[in-house]
Order: C-alpha cells, then sequence, then structure tokens
C-alpha cells in the first residue's frame, strides 16, 4: 500500500504576523463590543405638575436721575456730582437696612456732534437708586430729594418672601405631580409607579408700572410730598416635570 505525501502548508513570517493580528484583533472588538443596546423601557410616562401661589409683592425699588448738558465735559461731570451729592445726603437721612436702600446706579458722560461730525458739546446722566421693604420711607424720601427725578418704579419680592412662597408652591407641585402619576396609573390598570427622574422650577410673574407714567406723577407732585406708589401682587409659579415607571 502506498502511502500519500501529506501536504504542509508553509507561512512566510509576514503571512504569520499578519494572521497573528487579525487574531488579536477580532478577540479585542469581541471584548469591548459589550452586549446589545438594551431595549427602551416600557411603560414610561412622562407628566408634569404646577402650584401656584399669589403673593403680594414687598420689595420696592425707585430710580432717581438727572442729565446735565454743556461745552465742557469737566464741567458737566461736576454740576453732576453736585446733584447728587445733594441727592445722596437728603436719602442717607433716611437709610435703614433692609427698609431702605441707598446705591448709586447708572453714570454717563459722552460727547454730542453736530452735523460737521465734530464735538459740538458733552452730555451727562447720574442716577440714584432707593430700595427696601418700608415703601412709606422710600416714597417720602424719593420726593424730598429736589435735584433729582424719578425715572422708574419696579415692585418685586424680596428674597424672603421669595423663598417662604416657593416653599409653598414647591409643596403644591409636588402633591399635585403625584396625584397625578397616580390617577395615570390607574387609568392604564397598573396597580402604581415609581419614579425614574424628575426636575423642579420656579419662576414668578409680577406687575410692574410703567415707569413713564410714574415719572410724570413725581414730577407733578409737590415738593416734600410722598411719591405716589402702590404695589401689585406676584404669582410664584413652581414646576414639577420628570418620568414615571408605571408597576
Amino acid at each position: 500500500m502506498t502511502e500519500r505525501p501529506t501536504k504542509m502548508m508553509l507561512f512566510r513570517p509576514a503571512q504569520v504576523l499578519t494572521l497573528a493580528l487579525c487574531t488579536w484583533t477580532g478577540v479585542a472588538l469581541a471584548q469591548t463590543a459589550g452586549p446589545w443596546p438594551a431595549p427602551p423601557p416600557l411603560n414610561v410616562v412622562q407628566l408634569s405638575a404646577s402650584g401656584t401661589v399669589e403673593v403680594a409683592q414687598d420689595l420696592l425699588t425707585i430710580s432717581m436721575n438727572t442729565t446735565r448738558e454743556g461745552s465742557d465735559a469737566a464741567t458737566v461731570q461736576a454740576q453732576l456730582k453736585v446733584a447728587l451729592d445733594a441727592a445722596l445726603a437728603e436719602a442717607k437721612k433716611a437709610a435703614l437696612p433692609g427698609q431702605l436702600d441707598v446705591r448709586t446706579g447708572l453714570f454717563n458722560l459722552g460727547p454730542r456732534y453736530g452735523r460737521d461730525g465734530k464735538i459740538s458739546g458733552w452730555q451727562g446722566t447720574i442716577e440714584l437708586v432707593l430700595e427696601g421693604r418700608d415703601f412709606a420711607r422710600i416714597s417720602t424720601t424719593a420726593g424730598k430729594i429736589q435735584t433729582l427725578t424719578v425715572g422708574g418704579v419696579g415692585f418685586s419680592l424680596s428674597r424672603e418672601q421669595r423663598t417662604r412662597v416657593e416653599g409653598e408652591a414647591q409643596a403644591q407641585a409636588i402633591e399635585r405631580f403625584r396625584a397625578k402619576a397616580t390617577d395615570i396609573a390607574k387609568g392604564f390598570g397598573f396597580s402604581g409607579y415609581t419614579l425614574r427622574e424628575v426636575s423642579v422650577s420656579a419662576n414668578d410673574q409680577g406687575y410692574v408700572p410703567r415707569p413713564r407714567m410714574v415719572a410724570l406723577e413725581a414730577r407733578a407732585a409737590v415738593a416734600d410730598a410722598p411719591v405716589p406708589v402702590e404695589a401689585g401682587k406676584s404669582s410664584v409659579v413652581v414646576t414639577v416635570s420628570g418620568a414615571v415607571q408605571l408597576k
């Protein structure tokens, strides 16, 4: 019986190296590929609920300003300083932390140009801000300041008032979110739900009188008379939104 010769496959060194690299790459890809992406969760519901609390605005801000013009920048600046110093002296007499805080605001000094493009003069503006929770003190002080006029009036919530009201609105929003999630679960035939994710946001919506109207009333007022002001209300809204897993 004649034996067949055995065939042997011979690899050149370059071929062996290529085969080894291909084998190693396949193993690496198998290790790093990981499992298939998990399917999206079922029975997940997105929903939101809001809580609203209306509260009186307790922070008053009155801005007072004046404008001066002249041919010389230094002269205009000096005139503005005189007007501001007099206003500050009057305002500081009634200043009381939290009730009437006084601070300087806008200061602007710039050139005016003629038709020929050259500087024809200078114009400057200064601002003084009165702010606090004592409306009577602030409005009376504003009425006593003679070197500035009222440029705007704004109402808002103090930090303490906002924090307190946001807590109430947030409790409402959470309770409504939970009730809505329970109703939805029952409506689809589930016994309950678990919370997957949630976010909470807050804002307030308030009425602020138009500055121009208030400024006209202030200019018409007699000397030392309080500037007429009337606060409105803010609606603090807290919204809770998120996703729940029905079960």
